[in-house]
């Protein structure tokens, strides 16, 4: 299920984004980046609609998605929307 990100409370979408960030362990090169400018980054992506929240009932989790990565998965598990 889609969770609309105005509808979380801004600490609660903060520390979402945060914990998204840290386990994502991505690389950007030579130049270090701080925890906040990747936080700001990821924050516009979901803004824009580019990134998606995505809660599991199964796992009883919730993710952050690209909108291709959330497509990819709708045509794999239809039963996900």
């Amino acid at each position: 299920m889609l969770i609309p990100w105005q509808q979380l409370n801004a600490e609660t979408l903060q520390r979402l984004i945060e914990s998204y960030v840290l386990r994502e362990g991505t690389d950007y090169g030579d130049e270090e980046v701080s925890l906040a400018v990747k936080t700001a980054a990821v924050l516009q992506q979901i803004q824009q609609g580019q990134v998606l929240i995505l809660y599991s009932e199964l796992h009883e989790s919730v993710d952050l998605l690209t909108k291709h990565q959330y497509q990819q998965l709708l045509q794999n598990d239809p039963a996900t929307e």
